[in-house]
């Protein structure tokens, strides 16, 4: 697919803005068929310059067009695409001119399909795929090769799945919804009890479900815990990085974003529009306020309250500054003694 400069400044809402040099309406028609870096983009190639520190790429840049801010059109020496926001202009321009294939054409034939599954229209199933009894799947959902769908299972309008996927039953996702490879949903929670005077444990039935909402977007190889008596919730417009932990019984609020690697343990409820980045660990039975950031390898152990941004990783030192400071982290017990002890001396005298 390709779109003329004219077509794209449109699309985007984009002043277009043409060096004195060039014939206008020639730049006006000039097509455009992918997306670029600053520094490895060519002609018919759309460039965008949404973070300064690499401004000095858009004096070298080979783009037909450039993505930009106002305050950069004077040191853009090719066309300008100009508006306030250039990552959203290139985030609008990516989805015009995305090539990425359907997950799967039509029904294939050895999908293996139970027969009271409930079809909307132009639904899609790739090979291999397994459907059980009492599924649902509304119009336009494609169902990539080998996933499987439990029974009950609702899938909602336009949602798509890629490939080797496990729906559990009776989970019931969104419409519009994406779901990358080898993601599991509906798994069972983490839930055991100690059998007393024996190292065994009596495992407890999961009885919940999970509820993804509308527009969710789950990265690959993620996993999200059915509840054990009350449903996991994933609410409309979360998004959900790669290889994240969700377990048994914990809502996450609209428009909140997990990147990977995050693990959250049970009945944890996180607001909106919070924001968490990798590798962060949040405890079991707690809530967190709406609005809140946390930053990579954070541990959050308890409620937060209010909206704010949140740190508690390690940065990276040398080994040997880190082993000084693990050294005086040792000896911060008996520091604390002596200077109580030199509180005493202080207060008699």
């Amino acid at each position: 697919m390709t779109l003329t400069l004219a077509e794209i400044a449109k699309k985007l809402d984009a002043d277009l803005i043409i060096p004195s040099h060039l014939d206008a309406s020639s730049a006006q028609s000039c097509h455009i068929s992918s997306l670029a870096t600053l520094a490895k983009a060519s002609a018919g190639q759309v460039a965008f310059l949404a973070n300064s520190k690499y401004q000095q790429q858009l004096s070298s840049t080979q783009a037909t067009a450039v993505i930009i801010s106002p305050d950069m059109v004077e040191f853009c020496p090719v066309i300008a695409l100009v508006m306030n926001n250039p990552y959203m202009g290139y985030a609008i321009l990516a989805s015009l001119l995305d090539t990425t294939p359907k997950v799967a054409n039509g029904i294939h034939p050895s999908a293996v399909i139970a027969e009271d599954v409930t079809f909307g229209d132009n639904v899609s199933i790739g090979a291999n795929a397994v459907i059980e009894t009492g599924v649902k799947l509304s119009d336009n959902v494609s169902v990539g090769a080998g996933c499987f769908i439990g029974k009950n299972a609702i899938i909602g309008e336009s949602t798509t799945l890629w490939a080797n996927i496990s729906i559990y039953h009776n989970v019931e996702i969104g419409h519009h919804c994406l779901i990358q490879a080898n993601t599991v949903i509906g798994s069972d929670g983490f839930g055991y009890a100690p059998v007393k005077g024996q190292y065994k444990w009596h495992k407890i039935p999961q009885l919940g479900s999970v509820i993804i909402g509308n527009h969710v977007e789950i990265g690959a190889s993620t996993t999200i815990d059915r509840g054990a008596l009350d449903n996991t919730e994933i609410h409309d417009g979360v998004i959900l990085d790669n290889q994240i932990q969700i377990a048994h019984n914990v809502v996450v609020g609209e428009n909140t974003a997990i990147a990977g690697c995050t693990v959250v343990a049970g009945s944890t409820v996180i607001g909106k529009n919070c924001t968490i980045a990798g590798l962060v660990g949040i405890n079991g039975h707690i809530n967190i306020a709406d609005n809140c950031v946390f930053t990579g390898m954070s541990m959050v152990t308890k409620n937060i309250t209010d909206a704010g941004v949140y740190s508690s990783g390690m940065p990276v030192v040398s080994n040997k500054e880190w082993n000084k400071n693990n050294a005086r982290v040792k000896r911060l017990e008996s520091l604390i003694n002596r200077v109580k002890e030199l509180e005493k001396l202080v207060l008699k005298n």
